[in-house]
């Protein structure tokens, strides 16, 4: 029996096989879970992103696989809907869903424009509230539910260009915790992964991506990035009994660079001086 047999939820923000989502998606898999998913919608008469998902996620048996644009609420309240019709309640809900404007994100942020902001907020941010709100609105949360959302530490300090993004990240954040407290009473935990820089397509519209890694690799404790699978089996942990006592928290899954005040010693020639 797995860590997570008879366990039923949902997982939105698969783009593709490099997707966070979809290496948590893989853990969930292994240990039993039951899940339903969520794609981008298609525009035209092509299903690409449906068609994407759809070869990832039906080989392992998915529930069900539906649109989802979390800016438009009556996509949001339909899933919901589809997910109580399947399952009955849910025991886990992954959101993995961010975006901002290629132009507002990758300048710097006194430049992004006013609607651009508001969209990368509503998308990045407001979505986990509209997802959050319309499962309890729906009665489809299980007394001991337990919603996982992805951030990275540019919304706790300044990485150089995340921008725009690291603003989003701490609005999710915060509303992480925000609902912990309110859902808490129900037995609903609400917690973040911040996962360090991994190759996924939001990651590639950050600027200066190939030096984030780099930096990683030197200033992180393990002399290292992690890998998808490493956040795949934090989420697994999470989304699990095993972290029954867990809310409102953001678990670092970086190697340990999120603990460093300064480069270590070895990060470039010569000695790094404390001060």
């Amino acid at each position: 029996m797995g860590l997570m047999s008879g366990r039923k939820g949902l997982v939105l923000g698969i783009a593709n096989d490099r997707s966070i989502a979809w290496a948590i998606t893989e853990w969930l898999h292994r240990e039993g879970a039951e899940i339903g998913f969520t794609h981008l919608p298609d525009t035209g008469d092509r299903p690409k992103n449906q068609n994407k998902v759809a070869k990832l996620v039906e080989p392992l048996g998915a529930k069900f696989l539906m649109p989802c644009d979390v800016c438009n609420d009556s996509h949001i309240e339909a899933v919901m809907t589809r997910a109580g019709e399947t399952f009955g309640r849910i025991d886990f809900l992954v959101h993995s869903v961010a975006f901002a404007p290629p132009d507002d994100l990758t300048g710097p942020t006194y430049a992004c424009s006013r609607k651009g902001f508001g969209l990368a907020m509503e998308i990045s941010a407001y979505s986990l509230l509209a997802v959050a709100g319309a499962a309890k609105k729906q009665q489809i949360l299980s007394d001991s539910a337990s919603l996982l959302t992805l951030t990275y530490f540019g919304g706790e300090e300044v990485i150089p260009g995340y921008n725009l993004m690291g603003i989003c990240k701490a609005a999710l954040e915060c509303g992480v915790r925000y609902l912990a407290s309110e859902l808490g009473p129900d037995g609903v935990r609400v917690n973040a992964i911040s996962a360090g820089p991994v190759r996924t397509i939001s990651a590639m519209g950050v600027g200066d991506f190939k030096q984030m890694r780099d930096l990683y690799e030197g200033v992180a404790p393990l002399r290292r990035n992690i890998t998808a699978d490493e956040v795949g089996k934090a989420g697994l942990f999470l989304l699990s009994d095993l972290a029954s006592g867990i809310t409102g928290e953001v678990l670092h899954v970086d190697c340990g660079f999120s603990t460093m005040g300064a480069p270590p010693a070895d990060f470039a020639k010569g000695s790094v001086a404390a001060v």
